[in-house]
């Protein structure tokens, strides 16, 4: 059964950086694509970030340059270093990854909170 179990997250203030971590287990093929989605209360998910093995990172149009997404393909995990942390990034941060480009395997989600 192939699992996404995220880490990281927490209180941060404003200004701050913290790096979110995510591991596919229960399967011995690396994900075509990983990425990273947020859910604030009352809004929409919407895409972070998201990374391809042939591609270049794609970005939602709020990050601006703030965070970075990276994978480790031999441990099936990626990554999203997060800085300059604003309180509207507030939300919970799922994970959701995959053999093709609609991914379709999500996390449970982590709670980053950013504190003014």
């Amino acid at each position: 059964q192939v699992q996404l179990v995220e880490s990281g997250g927490g209180n941060v203030h404003s200004g701050g950086s913290t790096r979110l971590s995510c591991t596919a287990s229960g399967t011995f093929t690396s994900f075509y694509r990983m990425g990273w989605y947020r859910q604030a209360p009352g809004k929409q998910r919407e895409m972070v970030a998201s990374m391809t093995t042939d591609g270049a990172p794609q970005y939602g149009d709020f990050v601006k340059g703030r965070f970075i997404i990276s994978r480790d393909g031999s441990k099936n995990t990626v990554y999203l270093q997060m800085n300059n942390l604003k309180p509207e990034d507030t939300a919970v941060y799922y994970c959701d990854g995959g053999w093709t480009a609609s991914g379709g395997y999500w996390g449970q989600g982590t709670q980053v909170t950013v504190s003014s």
